[in-house]
């Protein structure tokens, strides 16, 4: 038996839809992660690029347990004396409800080149609509 490796030029990737109403931020993150980096496929290589694209829609209706609304901070520093901003998820989801579920999926994929080229691949709307129906998004289902 030989092990399989995929090549780049051999890949077919699709689109996938996600729709975040009502989905719990964490376990929605791991499967968004597991379809950017091709874990769901048989073809699965780990160095390699074997992932689908992933939209999702509806991010600003994404759920939170316990009392991470209120305890859980973001945090982002401009690399300037007291440039330290912390933001509680519940400002962070009435600014930029998008950075919800990227920040999440950011913390699942690898940190390098390959997982910065598989961020790419991921789209968030925090509403319903989004611009991807002419490429035929598949629907996940959660």
């Amino acid at each position: 038996m030989k092990t399989f490796l995929a090549k780049v030029g051999e890949l077919d990737r699709k689109y996938i839809l996600f729709d975040g109403d009502g989905v719990v931020v964490g376990r929605l993150a791991v499967r968004i992660a597991n379809a950017l980096r091709g874990k769901d496929k048989p073809t699965y290589t780990p160095h390699i690029d074997t992932g689908n694209f992933v939209i999702v829609i509806n991010a600003s209706k994404l759920k939170l347990t316990g009392k991470k609304n209120e305890k859980k901070t973001y945090v982002s520093y401009s690399g300037y004396r007291s440039g330290l901003k912390t933001l509680k998820a519940s400002e962070v989801r009435a600014k930029k409800p998008e950075r919800l579920i990227q920040d999440a999926v950011w913390g699942m994929l690898p940190h390098g080149r390959l997982g910065r080229e598989l961020y790419k691949k991921l789209k968030v709307y925090p509403g319903a609509e989004h611009p991807h129906k002419a490429q035929n998004p598949e629907i996940a289902k959660l």
